[in-house]
């Protein structure tokens, strides 16, 4: 009985964990967009983003933007997962 509640508590404790990361990032992420103009670096307007104008359109894919944020992600988790 006592090493279910421990494992329990073990549980409960990462899952705290976890949800005050999530939130931490969607705080750090909120402050990005609320104050990305003002950013040195426009994400989503870097160089190598295509966009293509039509007459009534237009397209934009943001592959730089994508790949910059990708390795970003990946060191971040690649740090975390070090423990």
């Amino acid at each position: 009985m006592n090493l279910a509640r421990n494992e329990f508590d073990v549980t409960m404790r990462l899952v705290g964990r976890t949800l005050i990361f999530i939130g931490l990032a969607l705080v750090v992420l909120g402050l990005l967009v609320s104050l990305g103009e003002k950013l040195p670096i426009r994400l989503g307007r870097l160089p190598g983003d295509i966009v293509v104008r039509g007459k009534n359109s237009v397209f934009y894919f943001p592959i730089v933007t994508s790949l910059l944020l990708s390795a970003l992600l990946s060191l971040v988790m690649w740090l975390f997962g070090r423990r």
